[in-house]
C-alpha cells in the first residue's frame, strides 16, 4: 500500500487544527472528528481496492527491435473493478536507453480497459532486457494506491534496421525502385542462363542444335540462351577501429550494416545475387552471393552480432579471402573510413589489386558535424586555427577521391545520414553501364 500525496496534505490540515486546538479549544474537537473521518475514508479505499485483483497489464511489442529505428511498444491494461480507477504505469525498460521518464497515467471505467504507447529507438545491435510492468491503482478518492506487478521480464533482440529494408520493399512492391534505376534489357548470347527452344533457321549457330528435341520433333531445333543478367553484389564491410566512430549514437559500422542490407535488398530486386564479406584484421564473414529466398534473413542473422575490433584494418587478408571465396568478377561495395591521404596510402596498394579482378566501389565517411562546423563565422584566433585544421580534413577526403579515380576506382564520400540513399544511387549508377 502507498500512500498518496493528497492523503498528507489531508493529514497536514488534521495535524494543524488539532494542533491549533492547545490555543483555541473547539478547534482540537474539529482536529480529532476530521482524523476520525479521514481514517474511515482511507478504510473504505483500501478496502475498495483490495476487495479482488482489479488491474492485469500486458507490454505488446515486437519479438524484435530494428536498430536505428523507432520502435512501438504498448502496454494494455484491463481493470476488473466495478468503479473508475486512474493508475500510474511504471515499464521497466532495459537499462541501456538510460531513461527514467517510462511512466504514463490513465483512467481507466469500470470493467474497462486502456493502452498507452511509447517508442524506443535502439542504437546498438544486441539483447535488451525488459523487467515487469508496474501498475499503481487508485480510486477517485486517491488516498492510497495500490501496486500490481504485470507481465513477464523478457528479453528483445536488436537486429539492423529492418524497417528500412520494408520501406523500400512498399517501393518494390509499387514499381518506384524499378522506375528510379534501369530497364531490363534482354539480349541474346551464348551464356549459362537457358531461355527456350525453337525452330532452326538459317543463320543459327549449329553448336546450339538441340538433338533430342530434333528426333522428336523430325525438324532441326536449336536451344536459345539470353544474356545472363545476374551479376554478384558484394557488400564488405570494414569492422577497423575507425568504424567506431559515432554519429547520432549510432557507429559507423551501424550505419554500414544498414545500408548494406538496403543494398542487399536492392540487388537481388534487380535480378542480381548479394553477398556479404566482413573483415578487420583477418577475413572473418563470408555469405556466397545468392538471390534464393530466405537470403536477407540469412544475412540480418549473419550481421546482428558483428563488432567492430581495436586492431588495425588488414587489406591483404581481405584480398587473400577474396582470392579465396570469389572466382567471378563482381561488383565490390566496400564500406570503409579513411580520414587522411597517409591512411588511404597504406591500403592503394590492396584496392588496385581488386580493382583490377573485380568492379570496386569505396564508400567512405564525411564528418557532418566537421561540415557545420566549417560553415559557421571564426570569431577568434584559436577559432581561425581550428577553421584552417577542419578545411584541412575536408581537403584531404577529397583528394582522396580524386586519387582513387586516378586509379580507375569508383568511390564514394557521404554522410551516414544519406548512406543508404546515395549507395543505392550509384549501385544503380554503375548497373546502367554493365
Amino acid at each position: 500500500m502507498f500512500l498518496t500525496r493528497r492523503f498528507y496534505l489531508l493529514m497536514t490540515v488534521v495535524i494543524l487544527l488539532t494542533a491549533a486546538g492547545f490555543a483555541i479549544a473547539p478547534l482540537f474537537v474539529v482536529g480529532r472528528v476530521l482524523l476520525l473521518l479521514l481514517s474511515i475514508v482511507v478504510a473504505a479505499d483500501v478496502w475498495l481496492l483490495w476487495s479482488r485483483r482489479g488491474i492485469t497489464a500486458m507490454r505488446l511489442m515486437s519479438e524484435r527491435f530494428s536498430n536505428g529505428d523507432d520502435n512501438d511498444v504498448r502496454i494494455r491494461l484491463e481493470s476488473n473493478y466495478g468503479f473508475p480507477v486512474d493508475v500510474e504505469v511504471i515499464d521497466e525498460i532495459p537499462f541501456v536507453f538510460q531513461r527514467r521518464n517510462v511512466s504514463f497515467r490513465a483512467a481507466l471505467p469500470a470493467k474497462g480497459e486502456a493502452t498507452v504507447k511509447y517508442q524506443l529507438r535502439p542504437t546498438h545491435r544486441g539483447v535488451y532486457g525488459f523487467g515487469r510492468v508496474r501498475v499503481f491503482a487508485a480510486t477517485r478518492l486517491a488516498l492510497v494506491q495500490r501496486r500490481y506487478t504485470c507481465d513477464e521480464a523478457r528479453d528483445v533482440k536488436v537486429y539492423p534496421s529492418y524497417m528500412m529494408l520494408r520501406q523500400y520493399e512498399l517501393l518494390a512492391i509499387s514499381n518506384n525502385l524499378t522506375e528510379m534505376g534501369i530497364k531490363r534489357i534482354r539480349r541474346i548470347g551464348h551464356n549459362t542462363d537457358f531461355d527456350q527452344i525453337k525452330d532452326y533457321v538459317v543463320g543459327d549457330d549449329y553448336r546450339t542444335i538441340n538433338w533430342r528435341a530434333t528426333a522428336r520433333r523430325h525438324q532441326l531445333m536449336v536451344n536459345v540462351y539470353q544474356e545472363e543478367r545476374a551479376q554478384h553484389v558484394y557488400a564488405i564491410i570494414d569492422k577497423g577501429r575507425m568504424m567506431q566512430q559515432a554519429f547520432q549514437d549510432m557507429t559507423l559500422l551501424d550505419y554500414a550494416i544498414n545500408a548494406s542490407l538496403v543494398l542487399s535488398f536492392v540487388a537481388v530486386n534487380k535480378q542480381d545475387k548479394a553477398g556479404l564479406i566482413t573483415f578487420a584484421d583477418q577475413f572473418e564473414t563470408f555469405v556466397p552471393a545468392s538471390n534464393q529466398p530466405g537470403h536477407m534473413q540469412t544475412m540480418q542473422e549473419t550481421l546482428y552480432a558483428e563488432q567492430t575490433v581495436f586492431g588495425e584494418t588488414d587489406y591483404s587478408a581481405l584480398l587473400v579471402g577474396l582470392a579465396k571465396h570469389v572466382n567471378r568478377r563482381s561488383l565490390l561495395v566496400l564500406f570503409t573510413s579513411f580520414t587522411s591521404m597517409a591512411a588511404l596510402r597504406r591500403q592503394l596498394p590492396f584496392l588496385r589489386q581488386l580493382a583490377l579482378r573485380h568492379r570496386l566501389l569505396v564508400v567512405f565517411f564525411a564528418d557532418e558535424e566537421l561540415r557545420e562546423y566549417v560553415t559557421t563565422e571564426a570569431r577568434t584566433v584559436e577559432s581561425v586555427y581550428q577553421h584552417v585544421i577542419a578545411e584541412k580534413f575536408q581537403y584531404e577526403q577529397r583528394t582522396i577521391v580524386q586519387t582513387l579515380r586516378q586509379y580507375g576506382i569508383q568511390s564514394l564520400l557521404t554522410t551516414p545520414k544519406n548512406l543508404s540513399v546515395e549507395v543505392i544511387n550509384k549501385y544503380l549508377e554503375i548497373k546502367s553501364k554493365f
